[in-house]
């Protein structure tokens, strides 16, 4: 039988790859029921963009390179977070649900727990509530409070009734939340006490709002509001009851029915509403279900904000799977004590988190004595040894050394997750060797239901963020003002797009800004700049948003240079600024108090607080000598070296404002906050004659 001329065709760059490609994981397959070619790249497969141009740069996961995952393969009836509830509550009825330490007295004890069942009654109660009170579907509930039982009961019950989920960030201030609530119009908000208050402040400038739902306050307790504010205030608890005395049929959305409006905090400009769809958070925990295995006897730490899409993923994946969930007590400080009460076997946490981790294990090691750390390097060395070249590693090394350090996250870690923002390939050997468990670091965005791509099981490579999630598709667009093309050798470099069902229906109101993001052909632009690494792994080198250009031309991503100098000893956090007006970069840098000191001690140099220390001239020295000794390792180039630093006591956070939730920096208020000293910095330079004299633009 005569070839067709798509098989002509296929043939053709079968032959052509034979006699040029490298790449040994790279071959090309056939498919002849959908008439298309894919070229396997080990863990992700390449497309051609479209068929008659040949020009090879879509990637898909290798573990669905012929469709997109929508559902989840084996259960395809779920197509919304209810459907999804409904499957854990018929098949894990019994089985631990969310546990929390607070009791209603406010005394801290051990875990008690709700079961799936227990939890299935409780939303139909809250749901059945809010039709009491009038809401009618479509309405958007305001969750204005922290991770506890409550909020995914009441998250559970607004997708069982067809409301919309708005959760509004307790640390984005006064003026943040009232502006989502206005713009998503939110009809009820649940809150607790301390949020309340913040309500009332503004209760007048919320019209859209008719009932306040306090969780964990009592009735007798709260305040009285006037008649004609129009606002009903009421307990969780009464609320609980009303809808048990009218239990209302549930009304399920559709997979294309809003699930959710997720504002993300961002670092500049007012908070932008995401709306996402049933359909859209159900596509990407489908997706990501085929690069994880949980089980319904796993334990699942949540501390992490509920209101950023990367929690709230991983807690739509852990009902279907039917993980327990046991939460902190809403102190970060007290987070150490609750990992050893609640034995996580599944900690999903964030690279600052995870730095402040490698940082006091390898200082405790220093301070151990020599004897104790050359039994350290020599498990360490000999163990990592093992993971890389894929080996079992000897049990000796754990018994000796690493159990007494995984009992730090309660000693039965399993499963590591990292996000948010890049972690470095040090730290990750170190968690994999220290805690013996998988450590999967994931790449994604609110504006894509979170997971974009994810390090596969079994990849022992370092330094990436792994394949496409299955429920998407990505390619490199080429970014000429920062030469970054996709004929770019030995990787292809662009900024990375993402298209596929796990993308977002836009921003709320807002359709100048979501033409700016998706394309006319369904393409997300997100802004980050990536290359493909063999085998088909994404790695994050840039950031195109946040680039700036020095006087003399040289264009600047300063989160890639904040990255590398995160591996400095003395910095805990860092804060890049250049701009237009100067040729050279200078650093703000929240420094790490004990390694400081410990310096500080070394040296013979008497302080009387951590802050004249860091004023010390010698301290500043001493830490951009360091500074400059990573930079050269993390191979920066010369305009990206920090020329000065302004040493700071107090560390960045959401609390003082300089970082968002998700801890990004916020750059324009970091430049407010740190303008004296960035001032101060530059005519250091120009006096020493280290640049030219220039006006610099703050």
């Amino acid at each position: 039988m005569e070839d067709s001329s798509a098989q002509r065709r296929f043939k053709a760059v079968q032959r052509h790859l034979t006699s040029t490609n490298t790449d040994r994981c790279s071959q090309l397959d056939y498919n002849h029921t959908t008439g298309c070619f894919v070229q396997s790249q080990g863990y992700s497969v390449r497309l051609p963009e479209k068929l008659q141009t040949g020009k090879w740069n879509v990637y898909r996961s290798a573990r669905s390179p012929l469709t997109l995952v929508d559902r989840f393969p084996d259960h395809p009836e779920i197509g919304t977070l209810h459907d999804n509830f409904i499957y854990a509550v018929e098949n894990y009825p019994d089985y631990k649900y969310l546990g929390t330490r607070v009791r209603v007295d406010g005394t801290v004890g051990g875990y008690k727990w709700m079961t799936y069942g227990e939890v299935s009654a409780a939303r139909k109660e809250i749901g059945s509530g809010l039709l009491f009170h009038g809401l009618q579907k479509g309405v958007r509930i305001g969750l204005y409070l922290i991770n506890r039982p409550e909020w995914l009961i009441v998250d559970h019950a607004c997708s069982a009734y067809s409301y919309i989920s708005v959760p509004l960030y307790d640390t984005l201030g006064p003026d943040a939340v009232k502006y989502v609530v206005n713009h998503a119009e939110i009809e009820a908000i649940f809150c607790i006490p301390q949020t309340l208050n913040t309500l009332l402040s503004f209760i007048s400038e919320i019209p859209s709002v008719h009932l306040i739902v306090v969780v964990g306050g009592k009735d007798e307790h709260l305040p009285s509001l006037p008649s004609t504010s129009g606002v009903k205030l009421i307990s969780y608890l009464q609320l609980q009851s009303q809808g048990c005395s009218s239990p209302q049929p549930f009304c399920p959305p559709k997979p294309e029915d809003i699930a959710t409006i997720c504002y993300t905090s961002g670092t500049t400009g007012t908070p932008k509403g995401a709306v996402l769809t049933h359909g859209n958070l159900i596509s990407n925990v489908a997706g990501f279900s085929l690069m994880v295995q949980f089980y319904p006897s796993d334990i699942y730490m949540s501390y992490l904000p509920l209101a950023h899409i990367y929690e709230r993923a991983n807690q739509i994946v852990s009902v279907y799977y039917g993980v327990a969930v046991g939460f902190y007590q809403g102190d970060n400080l007290k987070l150490m004590d609750d990992l050893a009460v609640l034995k996580p076997t599944i900690f999903p946490s964030v690279p600052r988190l995870y730095n402040r981790i490698y940082a006091g294990i390898t200082n405790a090691v220093k301070a151990s004595g020599t004897l104790r750390e050359k039994l350290f390097t020599a498990a360490y060395n000999s163990k990592k040894q093992a993971i890389v070249s894929g080996q079992t590693p000897s049990k000796m090394w754990d018994r000796l050394v690493f159990n007494k350090i995984r009992e730090r996250l309660g000693g039965r870690v399993r499963f590591m997750g990292s996000g948010a923002s890049p972690l470095s390939p040090d730290v990750m050997d170190f968690l994999k060797v220290c805690f013996g468990c998988q450590v999967m670091e994931g790449y994604g965005m609110t504006e894509t239901s979170c997971i974009i791509s994810a390090i596969d099981k079994g990849d022992n490579l370092s330094g990436h963020v792994g394949s496409p999630n299955p429920a998407c598709e990505i390619k490199l667009v080429d970014v000429p003002e920062m030469n970054y093309t996709s004929e770019d050798q030995p990787h292809p470099r662009g900024e990375i797009c993402v298209r596929g069902p796990i993308v977002f229906q836009g921003y709320y109101k807002n359709e100048v800004q979501t033409r700016e993001v998706i394309d006319g052909d369904g393409w997300l632009h997100t802004g980050d700049i990536g290359l493909w690494l063999p085998g088909g792994r994404l790695k994050i080198i840039d950031r195109k948003k946040n680039i700036f250009k020095l006087a003399q031309g040289e264009y600047v991503a300063p989160e890639k240079i904040e990255n590398v100098y995160a591996k400095c000893k003395f910095v805990l956090q860092c804060f890049i600024y250049g701009d237009s007006f100067n040729s050279c970069l200078v650093a703000i840098v929240a420094v790490d108090p004990d390694v400081l000191k410990d310096w500080a001690a070394s040296q013979g140099i008497k302080f009387e607080d951590l802050e004249q220390l860091c004023n010390d001239p010698r301290a500043r020295a001493a830490v951009l000598a360091e500074m400059n000794a990573v930079g050269k390792e993390g191979q920066l180039r010369g305009f990206e070296y920090a020329k000065a630093v302004t040493l700071m006591p107090e560390p960045f956070s959401v609390e003082n404002g300089l970082l968002t939730p998700t801890f990004k920096i916020k750059r324009p208020q970091a430049k407010e906050r740190f303008a004296k000293a960035i001032s101060n910095m530059y005519a250091e330079l120009a006096t020493s004659d280290q640049i030219p004299q220039k006006t610099s633009n703050l």
